[in-house]
């Protein structure tokens, strides 16, 4: 039986899809960065929220 070691498939995997990423890159466009449009809570209608949702959203803390 040889002594040959193969690398594992994960690690050759990972470097073949790397190389493969690296050669599309510069094939990829790039959209153009769009802002959502706010709408007022007051428009917004006929969304339900399960009590127990309403309670974890309550819970939650207050990110800007």
């Amino acid at each position: 039986m040889p002594n040959h070691i193969a690398p594992r498939e994960s690690e050759t995997g990972l470097a073949e899809l790397r190389g493969d990423c690296a050669r599309m890159a510069p094939h990829w466009v790039v959209p153009t960065r769009t802002t959502p449009t706010r709408v007022a809570p007051a428009l917004i209608h006929g969304v339900t929220v399960p009590p127990a949702s309403a309670r974890l959203l309550d819970a939650m803390e207050d990110r800007p």
